[in-house]
């Protein structure tokens, strides 16, 4: 090894000792007779010590270093005077005898401080240099624990590593794939896989009755903060379970990381239903760090005159605990908020609860005192608080007062990140139709299994059908899901039907899959958990991105690298 200690370990046991150490120069300071610089590699950074009276050469030679040189030095470790208790090794400095730069540095395009000046755009570009500063570093010290972690989890419950293929089969359910032309095979593709779906039911036919995977996945789709064209997902899937078997273990897995990673006991993990959390949340994906659930007003609100009310399909509102007291132009604000056009919202309906007792509504016109207190019965709302309502479409409103209900969260800082409130959202739709193609879409994939009390409505109701599939969600975030398969051929086929294949079309897209049911499918089941999310969730950050060692930008690049990016003729010639 060029070192015989990293810049991170030494503190005052070392007293004494000579030593050697290797890294980059985050600064240096010329004092005169003295100058002091700061070497710093992946675990730390120690100051370096030069002293004009006893080795001038030596401290001309040190005061030519630029930032981010890199260089080895060997010196003893002594105490320091003026002590830097900010970081591990502050009580102490080398005092420096030998140095030798292994390499020079340009100037960087931006500073490798903790509090960079550099813009996003520019750390992508440059982001070798971007991982050399602490908080990129922690982030992916945190990826790897967390990986581990997992690991050992699944290992002390006896799941299996298997690697499944990264050049396989393209289809046409879920989002779209990522094609990869074959020469050998002319005109004949492979897809990136989006999930390792059908190979881990495979495995589970095998015989592998419990598998893990943390694994790459592509999907071709529209970007946002929590997605990215290639992303990793923690895969799992096990035989002869029930779903109740999948929720305990996986619940078993999150309480394990926050014990281990975050030192935090989540006792209860509730278990909610999806026609539940849309009732009340109007998500599948609830916040229920804070309360704020629900009320739906159509019973009261129809019938006077109303006709925003009297024409809507849904009313339903929320309660703001102690916020009776907002200003017409925070009102206001509101309503400009549920009118964006991602929110949709038309309007905005308040009634606020003076302290007094006295009510103040913007639909005093067509409600007395009388029928606005039934408001706020309904609501259970107490003086100090404000009603905010919407109405319209079902679907529509639910979004929208979800959208306002987060955002009377974040201006109440009710969304504490240091908080964190999982549960699971089960009993899913199977189905959901598609009126433009004019036929039903598997809601989460192919091979998920109706409910056994819903089998039958395939035949006769199949938009009706629940799933037997399962979502965790932490603080309003989709972590991962699953379900029970389907591990019959003739209910499976009988699914195909239901999703408009013909029997050829299933045949030839998923044949090997039927087929292998056939020689003794075990029931089975299994759940894919987003890493990148769970890692992001557990750094504090709203980015996947920054938990990612080489990420995209939000059009798919790698702007480092310049990808992606055309390729030669000759190259396309070879693919015909």
């Amino acid at each position: 090894m060029l070192r015989t200690h990293t810049c991170g370990e030494l503190n005052l046991k070392n007293t004494g000792e000579k030593v050697t150490l290797c890294g980059w120069v985050q600064k240096s300071r010329d004092l005169g007779g003295m100058t002091f610089i700061d070497i710093r590699d992946r675990y730390g950074i120690i100051q370096l010590v030069f002293n004009m009276d006893i080795d001038s050469a030596l401290c001309e030679e040190a005061r030519k270093l630029g930032r981010e040189f890199v260089i080895t030095v060997t010196g003893k470790v002594t105490e320091r005077s003026n002590k830097n208790l900010k970081i591990p090794t502050g009580e102490v400095e080398i005092i420096v005898d030998k140095i030798k730069t292994l390499n020079k540095s340009k100037i960087p395009p931006f500073t490798i401080e903790d509090n960079t000046d550099g813009g996003e755009e520019l750390r992508m570009k440059y982001r070798y240099l971007d991982l050399r500063r602490n908080p990129v570093r922690k982030n992916l010290e945190l990826r790897h624990r967390m990986a581990t972690e997992t690991r050992n989890y699944l290992d002390s419950k006896k799941f299996i590593e298997i690697e499944t293929p990264y050049l396989i089969k393209s289809t046409p359910e879920g989002a779209r794939d990522f094609v990869v032309p074959s020469r050998m095979n002319k005109g004949e593709f492979y897809a990136l896989p989006q999930s390792p779906q059908t190979f881990k039911q495979l495995l589970m036919v095998a015989g592998y009755d419990r598998y893990y995977q943390i694994v790459k996945c592509f999907r071709d789709e529209d970007l946002r903060a929590d997605r990215q064209p290639e992303f990793t997902q923690i895969d799992c899937e096990m035989s002869f379970i029930t779903q109740d078997d999948i929720l305990n273990t996986f619940e078993g897995l999150a309480k394990h990381l926050f014990k281990k990673i975050k030192n935090i006991t989540i006792d209860e993990f509730p278990r909610m239903s999806y026609s539940e959390a849309m009732k009340y949340y109007g998500s599948d994906k609830p916040d229920i760090r804070f309360e704020m659930k629900f009320v739906e007003l159509n019973d009261i609100a129809k019938g006077k005159g109303f006709k925003v009310f009297d024409d809507a399909e849904l009313i339903v509102g929320i309660c703001a605990k102690a916020c009776g007291n907002y200003s017409r132009k925070q009102l206001d604000k509101l309503t400009d908020f549920v009118r964006k056009p991602q929110i949709g919202a038309k309007g905005l309906v308040y009634i606020k609860l003076n302290d007094d007792g006295s009510l103040k509504s913007s639909i005093d016109k067509f409600f007395n005192q009388h029928e606005l207190n039934k408001f706020i019965k309904q609501f259970n709302a107490k003086q100090g608080d404000l009603l905010l309502i919407l109405a319209g479409e079902k679907l529509k409103t639910q979004k929208a007062l979800c959208e306002l209900r987060l955002e009377m969260g974040n201006r109440l800082d009710l969304r504490d990140k240091n908080k964190f409130s999982p549960l699971w959202i089960t009993d899913f739709p199977l189905l959901e139709w598609d009126d433009e193609a004019q036929r039903f879409f598997a809601m989460h994939h192919p091979f998920t299994s109706p409910k056994k009390e819903d089998i039958a409505l395939l035949e006769t109701n199949p938009g009706e059908a629940r799933a037997n599939a399962y979502d965790m969600v932490i603080n309003g975030v989709e972590i991962g899901g699953g379900s029970i398969r389907i591990h019959n051929k003739g209910l499976q086929e009988q699914m195909f039907g239901v999703l408009g294949f013909t029997k050829e079309e299933s045949q030839a897209q998923f044949g090997f899959l039927m087929n292998a049911f056939e020689y003794g499918a075990p029931p089975h089941g299994g759940i894919a958990l987003g890493f990148d999310r769970l890692v992001a969730l557990f750094g504090g950050s709203d980015s996947i991105r920054d938990y990612i060692a080489f990420p995209k930008n939000n059009s798919g690049r790698d702007v480092m690298i310049d990808s992606p990016s055309k390729i030669s003729k000759e190259q396309l010639k070879e693919l015909y």
